[in-house]
């Protein structure tokens, strides 16, 4: 969607919460597998924030196919997977995943998130309540809060108070508390509130990871505050970090 004029604008345009899950998407389950090739029981572990340290480490991520592999750079050792619930769903699950010496992957801690009201797409326009689908890199962070920690340059503002209400009534106050933009036309190595559009206005912009506040995003990603502050104290620019997002089906392409 497209930048605002306000910054007050921008924060009603970008806002979501995350969701309590007590399996990958709150349905009764023995060891049935998810879009992201975790089984329910293994996620309750990292939901709990302790990976499943007795399963092997994969060679590949898994829920990502061949086509979506493809577009995460090679030097990109920080891979945060959103995959959504499904295409027309806001819900999702978030995981960080880091890449060993031995070129296998590891994962972090399962997160419950929301994504945009009306799901995913591969066409973003501003407006459409879609968030869109594809693997972009995480540069730069800020907040209304200090900074806690991260090692992304972090822009510490007043500016990231958002005010207002959610699509179901919630209080947005502490949304900007914390956000990572997503390199989604913007212009890297900037600051979120940046409003530049490489693509155009029609193409929307200012997608962010940020803090839930208990409804759905009109774009962004959104998870707890606490996982925000553990997801900004983890991630290094020296690793590259890329975020993967979009609906499981579209992932696995």
């Amino acid at each position: 969607m497209a930048v605002a004029v306000s910054v007050t604008a921008v924060a009603l345009a970008l806002l979501g919460a995350g969701y309590v899950a007590t399996d990958h998407y709150g349905t009764a389950s023995t060891d049935n597998r998810d879009a992201a090739g975790h089984s329910a029981t293994g996620a309750a572990r990292v939901a709990a924030g302790s990976s499943p340290s007795s399963d092997p480490m994969p060679s590949t991520i898994p829920g990502l196919g061949p086509r979506t592999r493809a577009r995460i750079p090679a030097d990109s050792r920080q891979v945060l997977v959103a995959s959504g619930r499904a295409k027309n769903s806001s819900d999702s699950l978030v995981t960080l995943w880091s890449r060993l010496s031995d070129g296998h992957w590891r994962p972090g801690a399962t997160w419950s998130a929301h994504n945009a009201k009306d799901g995913w797409t591969t066409d973003h326009h501003a407006g459409d309540l879609h968030s869109p689908i594809g693997v972009f890199t995480l540069h730069d962070a800020g907040g209304f809060d200090a900074d806690p920690g991260t090692k992304l340059p972090y822009d510490h503002s007043s500016s990231f108070h958002a005010g207002g209400v959610g699509f179901d009534g919630e209080t947005l106050d502490e949304a900007f508390d914390y956000v990572i933009a997503i390199d989604y036309n913007r212009v890297p190595g900037t600051s979120p509130l940046d409003g530049t559009q490489p693509l155009g206005a029609s193409k929307g912009g200012g997608i962010w990871v940020h803090v839930d506040h208990g409804g759905p995003t009109h774009g962004c990603v959104s998870i707890a505050a606490a996982h925000m502050v553990t997801l900004l104290r983890t991630l290094l620019p020296a690793d590259h970090p890329v975020i993967v997002m979009g609906d499981g089906q579209s992932l696995a392409a």
